[in-house]
């Protein structure tokens, strides 16, 4: 009693036993292995992989293959092309197990993948632009593989306890960050020392009664909001990459720490799930997204100013407001997107978890590449090059009016708590499964039915 009390006196200490009291109180309610398998995936693959790939892949067309950041854009949307794809890989794990497995051997196979599509571009140093994007592609595609075979084990216990789905989205998030934080900041200097190198039956089942939930309006509103306000986010990343580096008319960052920049941003990003998870888990959807969103297109205009120098002549140097204008937008956009994972996994029916929450995440992977090749045409129009830089301002100011344009979607977000029931009781439930089948518990179903939080 005493030392709980001393915790309680004590904030420092309160600060580093809560989060493992919450990881303990999470493996105690679900498998440890699906908590490994959440580390692994979203820690390791999307976070950690992720980011060191994107900021080597962009380097790599610039300086490497010499491409036009237009076209760069166009080649990011092609690397959306497995996500896409996305429910195909949730029928394969939903109605096609693999030696009496549905998870295991789709893991394996998108590590096996990765891995020789990114040693090819590592070992092979004057790769056709074709070839290296077939490449950059394998890599992308065993991520998307990877994420659906653990998105379906995270619908599924969000499904079982719904209690701790917004917990289980926050755990995803912080691995996330926290992977990505590790690759940024080792990604710019590796890129400045080294360079940038029953089965039928079943699918129909799984088909019909996802046909059947996305006819449902508490699933096809908010799929919808998620994709319109995906593909109204048009990104100009590439063009303010090329920028970032450009020694006459940007602010000429290095190597490293344009590293440091994005690692920034995923430090922010963790904050942003901090920020959910403690103070807004608990808010309507509708109302959260809504300020979200808000807040969003406001921290944008950060952008515009620092592209056209403003904050040079109030000044704040291009270092730090670089960190300000990341930090703002890098928050504000996981605050904005937490709540529409937590949506995903409540709509998912049980039985068809992962082919459903891939179906959702498809959609918004589809917006997304919109969004990349939107973003793509829309530098190519103002004539946005490797050199040339004087429209890039416009096309900044062209995204954040659109982020505006997205809040007048917001009533397409159901006005429910994340605790409240979705869909109808009799929706859509398909969990008739093959006695022959290891479920792996997911390993990865939750132990305890039922839990208090």
């Amino acid at each position: 009693m005493s030392t709980q009390q001393d915790q309680t006196k004590n904030p420092f200490i309160s600060i580093l036993t809560q989060p493992i009291q919450w990881l303990t109180m999470l493996t105690h309610h679900l498998n440890p292995s699906f908590i490994a398998g959440i580390f692994l995936i979203y820690g390791i693959g999307q976070g950690f992989s992720g980011s060191f790939f994107k900021l080597v892949s962009d380097y790599y067309w610039k300086d490497i293959q010499k491409i036009q950041p237009s076209t760069v854009q166009l080649y990011v949307g092609i690397y959306f092309i497995p996500w896409i794809l996305k429910p195909i890989w949730g029928i394969l794990t939903d109605a096609f197990p693999l030696l009496g497995y549905r998870r295991r051997p789709y893991f394996i196979l998108a590590g096996v993948v990765g891995l020789v599509s990114a040693s090819v571009v590592a070992v092979k140093g004057n790769l056709a632009p074709v070839a290296a994007l077939m490449c950059f592609l394998g890599v992308s595609a065993s991520l998307a593989i990877a994420d659906v075979t653990i998105d379906a084990c995270i619908a599924r216990n969000s499904i079982e306890v719904p209690g701790l789905a917004p917990d289980l989205q926050s755990l995803c998030g912080f691995c996330s960050g926290s992977g990505a934080l590790i690759g940024y900041l080792v990604s710019g200097f590796f890129v400045h020392h080294l360079g940038p190198q029953g089965a039928m039956e079943n699918a129909g089942m799984t088909i019909r009664s996802m046909y059947k939930t996305i006819k449902y309006p508490q699933a096809w509103k908010p799929s919808l909001y998620m994709f319109l306000s995906l593909s109204l986010n048009v990104t100009t990343h590439e063009g303010h990459f090329y920028w970032y580096t450009d020694s006459k008319a940007g602010p000429a960052f290095s190597q490293e720490f344009v590293g440091v920049i994005y690692a920034i941003g995923a430090v922010a990003s963790i904050i942003g799930v901090l920020i959910y998870h403690k103070y807004l888990k608990n808010y309507t959807f509708r109302n959260l997204v809504f300020y979200a969103q808000l807040l969003y297109a406001i921290s944008g205009v950060l952008d515009l100013i620092f592209v056209l120098r403003w904050n040079l002549k109030i000044g704040i140097p291009d270092y730090f407001f670089v960190v300000i204008e990341e930090t703002a937008v890098r928050i504000t956009g996981k605050i904005r997107w937490m709540p529409m994972m937590v949506l995903s996994a409540k709509l998912c029916p049980l039985g068809i978890e992962g082919t459903f929450f891939a179906l959702l995440m498809c959609i918004d992977s589809v917006g997304a590449l919109i969004s990349k090749w939107g973003g793509g045409l829309l530098l190519r129009v103002l004539h946005i090059t490797r050199s040339d830089f004087n429209n890039l301002w416009l096309a900044v100011l062209i995204r954040d009016i659109l982020r505006f344009v997205t809040l007048v979607l917001v009533f397409l977000v159901p006005n429910v708590g994340p605790y409240e029931g979705l869909l109808p009781s009799d929706g859509c439930e398909m969990d008739k499964r093959d006695g022959n089948v290891d479920e792996e518990t997911l390993e990865l179903v939750p132990i305890n039915a039922k839990i208090e939080v």
